[in-house]
């Protein structure tokens, strides 16, 4: 079966040819790049040196080995300033490489406990508790009965105490125990 092309000859898809990116210029506009016929000048220094025609705007950036960079390309006229470009785009991208940096994501662990949990178990999961808090994460506290344990809600909140004051150094109560079904929860997170 045979691909119906459209007119000029060229298939009806687009072909892939690698490197990621559609157009090869940049994501802002700059020196020859820039299409429209006036901007008003941003001068290095951060002066406004007013309106110029395109061509004369990049000659001066060309006479102080510099680039023009669009900065506004929505306002009327449009607003260029003369940069180091390359500085620019290294400073734009250590930006946002420090602010992905600070912006940590937090996740919600969930460590399940029954009623009638063994010491040795309860520090165990108490440790990896700990562990989750330690690296910034929330940790959801559960609480699970069975049959008849439901008769027992009150030592499902003593429990939850316990786990409270065992992490009062590290931790604090998000979310209060709250009886959901079968299950008790608690949500806890790390003390600033």
């Amino acid at each position: 079966m045979r691909s119906i092309s459209k007119a000029g000859g060229h298939p009806p898809f687009s072909v892939y040819t690698g490197g990621g990116k559609i157009s090869s210029s940049s994501d802002v506009p700059k020196n020859r790049e820039i299409k429209v016929p006036q901007v008003r000048l941003i001068d290095v220094d951060g002066r406004n040196l007013g309106i110029y025609q395109t061509k004369q705007a990049l000659e001066l950036a060309r006479e102080k080995e510099l680039d023009l960079v669009l900065v506004a390309p929505n306002s009327d006229p449009p607003v260029a300033r003369i940069m180091d470009y390359g500085k620019y785009k290294y400073e734009k991208e250590k930006k946002q490489r420090e602010a992905k940096r600070r912006q940590k994501q937090t996740e919600l662990k969930q460590m399940k406990f029954r009623l009638k949990i063994d010491d040795h178990d309860f520090y165990t999961k108490l440790n990896h508790v700990k562990r989750f808090l330690q690296r910034g994460d929330k940790v959801k506290i559960t609480i699970m009965f069975r049959g008849r344990e439901m008769a027992f809600t009150d030592q499902g909140h003593k429990l939850l105490e316990r786990i409270r004051q065992e992490l009062e150094d590290i931790a604090e109560v998000e979310t209060p125990p709250v009886l959901e079904g079968r299950d008790m929860r608690m949500t806890l997170k790390p003390k600033k």
